[in-house]
C-alpha cells in the first residue's frame, strides 16, 4: 500500500509504525521529525461494535487523543486538523444539521469517543490561544481512488454498509443486513450522506490551510447533503456492477439513528471546499479497487508500472 501511495503522490512518503496510546512511541516521531500541525485520523470506528467493546474504543480513542495532545505541546505543535464524526450530532433534531446544532446526546460510544475529544481541543484553544484546530465532522467516507491503486480493507466481516455489500458481490457472505426498515424514512431503512474518500482529501487540505489564519477551535461538516438510504445504496452497487445483490431485513443495532445528512456551506464559504463526487461515481471507484484487487492488499501486486 505504501508503494502505490507514493507512487500516486509522486514523492517519498515516510511511514513510522507505532502506538497512538504510547506517549514514548508520539516522543520518538515529534523527535525525528519537525511538524508544523497534525492531522489527527487514528481511531477504532464502528458504531454497533462500539457498544459491545466500549472499554476498547475509549483507551485507544480517547487515551490515544489526550498522549497526542500532551506531546503536541510538549514540542509546541500547535496546529491540529481532528477527524471528528457526525456522530456528534446524536439524533438530529433538523436535518441537513449544521455546526451551529446541538451536539448529543450520542447513541454510542465511538460518538461519545469524538464528541468528547472535540471538548478536549476546545478546552485547550480556550486555555492557549496558539492552538489552532479546525474539527471535521466526516458524514460517511466511500469509494476509493479513481486509479484503483489504493482503497478500503477491512478486516474480517466490514461494519460499513459498501465495503460489506462489496464482500456479499465476492461470494464471501451470502447476502446483505439492513439492520431495520421500521425508521421514519421512505423506505423504512436509515438514511445517511455519503462522501467519497477523494473530497474528503480534499477537505484536510482546505482544513491544513486554514490553520494559517489562526481560526482558534472551529468545527466544519464533511458532506454532500444528499441522504440515500441503505436500499438506495445497495440498488446503486446494482446499477454499477450490473449485479443481484440479496440483502435481509434484520434487526436494528444499537444506537443507530434514522437520518443525518450535512449541510456544508460553512466548509464551502470558509475554506473553499465542495464536494465533485456522485454517489455513482462513489460506488463505481469501490468496484474498481474491487476487480482490480479481488483480495486487497493481500493479493497479487498491482503492476504500478502499468498505470503511467
Amino acid at each position: 500500500a505504501l508503494r502505490r501511495v507514493e507512487f500516486l503522490a509522486g514523492r517519498p512518503v515516510h511511514f513510522v509504525k507505532g502506538d497512538i496510546t504510547s506517549i514514548s512511541d508520539l516522543e520518538h516521531v515529534f523527535a525525528q521529525y519537525d511538524f508544523w500541525a497534525v492531522i489527527h485520523f487514528a481511531a477504532i470506528k464502528a458504531v454497533g461494535e462500539s457498544t459491545c467493546i466500549p472499554l476498547d474504543y475509549y483507551h485507544n480513542n480517547l487515551l490515544g487523543s489526550l498522549n497526542l495532545f500532551k506531546v503536541m505541546a510538549k514540542f509546541m505543535v500547535k496546529n491540529l486538523v481532528f477527524s471528528s464524526s457526525a456522530t456528534v450530532y446524536g439524533e438530529p433534531e433538523s436535518v441537513p444539521v449544521n455546526e451551529t446544532a446541538r451536539l448529543g446526546p450520542v447513541t454510542n460510544p465511538y460518538g461519545r469517543t469524538k464528541l468528547f475529544v472535540e471538548e478536549m481541543l476546545r478546552d485547550i484553544c480556550a486555555s492557549d490561544p496558539e492552538w489552532n484546530v479546525c474539527l471535521l465532522r466526516f458524514f460517511n467516507p466511500v469509494g476509493a481512488h479513481p486509479s484503483g491503486l489504493i482503497g478500503e480493507h477491512p478486516q474480517g466481516i466490514p461494519n460499513n454498509l459498501l465495503p460489506y455489500v462489496i464482500q456479499v458481490l465476492q461470494g464471501q457472505l451470502p447476502f446483505v443486513r439492513v439492520y431495520g426498515n421500521d425508521f421514519n424514512t421512505t423506505d423504512g431503512t436509515g438514511v445517511r450522506d455519503y462522501i467519497h474518500v477523494c473530497d474528503l482529501a480534499t477537505g484536510h487540505v482546505a482544513a491544513l490551510r486554514k490553520l494559517d489564519d489562526k481560526p482558534g477551535c472551529v468545527a466544519y461538516n464533511l458532506g454532500t447533503g444528499t441522504g440515500y438510504s441503505v436500499i438506495e445504496i445497495v440498488e446503486a452497487m446494482e446499477k454499477v456492477t450490473k449485479k443481484k445483490i440479496p440483502y435481509k431485513i434484520v434487526d436494528r443495532r444499537p444506537g443507530d439513528v434514522a437520518v443525518c445528512t450535512a449541510d456544508a456551506s460553512l466548509a464551502n464559504r470558509e475554506l473553499g471546499w465542495k464536494p465533485l463526487r456522485s454517489i455513482d461515481g462513489m460506488c463505481r471507484d469501490m468496484w474498481r479497487w474491487t476487480h482490480m484487487n479481488p483480495q486487497g492488499y493481500d493479493g497479487p501486486s498491482v503492476d504500478i508500472d502499468d498505470q503511467e
